[in-house]
C-alpha cells in the first residue's frame, strides 16, 4: 500500500520547513530539529504529577522524568529510553509518548535521559540505561512502583537500548523484568543491511545515510562493537528475556531488523507479539496529533503493557 496520506503530510511539512538530512549536517542540527517533532505529538495527556530529578549514575548524575498517573499505587513501572539515534533526543521529545503511555497503562514511567553521542559513545548510553533501570527496581518504593511489574522500553534506538538492557539484565542476574516494548526498535548494524534497507533508503524520513552517520558517532568502530549489547539481532542466544512487544512501521529502513528479532524471540520461547503498520514510517508513534496510526499504536502498546502488568 502507498505512504499513508497523513504520513504523506508530515512528510510534506517537514519538506516545507527545510529540514536537512541528518547526515549533511553537524551534530547540533539533528539536537534542533527532532526538538520540532513534539508538535506532532498533540496535547499532552494529563497525569497525576512529572518530576524531573537525577539518579546516580555509572559516570555522575543521570536525568529522569518521572510520571505518575492518577490513582493509588503501588503502581507498575515502565523505564522508557528515547530514541534518536543516540545522538539527539530528550526527556521533552518524549514527553507526550511517556505521558500516553503512563496514563493509558496506568503506569509510573521513568523516562531516562542518558548520555548522547559522540561525546559520549557506546557503551555509555547503554550502561546509564542499565542504571536507571537497577535504580528503579532498587528504589522503586520511593517511587510508588511495583518492582515485580517493570518493564522496560523505548523507541528507535531507544528500542535497541531497551533490547539490550532486557539482555544486559538477563546476563548480569537483574533486575528482573516482566516486558519490554520495543518500538521500530533498531537492533542490526547497517551492513549487510536487509532490503527494507535498500528499499526504503531515501524518501521516507530517516534514510540509510543517516543511519550510518548515526552508528558512526555512536560505535568507536564498527569492530569494537561490543556485540549483542550494540546490535541485539546478533545476540547468539535470546532465551529467557522478558515476552515482547514489536511495532514495526511498513516504509522504514529498520523495518526487516525489528521484525527479523521479533521471529528471533518467538524461536527462542520468548512470548512475542508483533504488528507492522501499513503505509507508517519511522519514528510514527511521535506523530499521534496528526496520525491516526500512531494513536493506535500507543493504544496498543499501552494495552500489552496492561496485560504485562496484569491489570489488563
Amino acid at each position: 500500500m502507498p505512504v499513508d496520506p497523513q504520513v504523506q503530510a508530515v512528510l510534506a511539512h517537514m519538506a516545507a520547513s527545510g529540514a536537512q538530512p541528518f547526515y549533511t549536517q553537524p551534530v547540533g542540527y539533528a539536537r534542533q530539529a527532532v526538538l520540532a517533532l513534539p508538535t506532532l505529538g498533540g496535547e499532552p495527556d494529563p497525569v497525576a504529577s512529572a518530576e524531573d530529578r537525577t539518579i546516580p549514575g555509572p559516570q555522575g548524575a543521570i536525568p529522569v522524568r518521572i510520571y505518575t498517573p492518577v490513582g493509588k499505587g503501588p503502581f507498575p513501572v515502565l523505564v522508557f529510553f528515547h530514541g534518536g539515534g543516540w545522538v539527539a533526543g530528550s526527556l521533552d521529545t518524549h514527553d507526550r509518548v511517556c505521558r500516553s503511555l503512563t496514563r493509558s497503562a496506568e503506569c509510573v514511567t521513568v523516562a531516562v535521559d542518558y548520555r548522547l553521542a559522540p561525546e559520549h559513545k557506546f557503551p555509555a548510553p547503554l550502561e546509564d540505561c542499565y542504571a536507571a533501570a537497577q535504580w528503579v527496581a532498587d528504589n522503586s518504593a520511593a517511587i510508588n512502583a511495583d518492582p515485580a511489574r517493570m518493564a522496560v522500553g523505548g523507541d528507535s534506538s531507544g528500542g535497541n537500548l531497551a533490547a539490550a538492557v532486557a539482555l544486559m539484565a538477563r546476563d548480569r542476574g537483574g533486575p528482573q523484568l516482566v516486558y519490554q516494548l520495543l518500538l521500530y526498535p533498531v537492533t542490526d548494524y547497517y551492513e549487510p543491511g536487509t532490503a527494507s534497507y535498500r528499499e526504503y533508503a531515501e524518501g521516507y524520513f530517516i534514510t540509510r545515510n543517516d543511519m550510518i552517520w548515526l552508528w558512526n558517532h555512536y560505535l568507536a568502530s564498527a569492530q569494537d562493537s561490543g556485540g549483542p549489547y550494540a546490535w541485539p539481532l546478533r545476540a547468539e542466544d535470546l532465551g529467557g528475556l522478558p515476552p515482547a512487544m514489536v511495532i514495526t512501521a511498513e516504509f522504514d529502513p529498520m523495518r526487516d531488523e525489528g521484525e527479523m528479532y521479533a521471529a528471533r524471540l518467538k524461536a527462542a520461547a520468548v512470548p512475542v507479539r508483533h504488528t507492522r503498520y501499513q503505509g507508517m514510517i519511522h519514528g510514527f508513534a511521535s506523530f499521534a496529533g496528526v496520525v491516526d496510526l500512531a494513536k493506535r499504536a500507543l493504544a496498543d502498546a499501552s494495552a500489552g503493557l496492561r496485560s504485562a502488568f496484569g491489570n489488563a
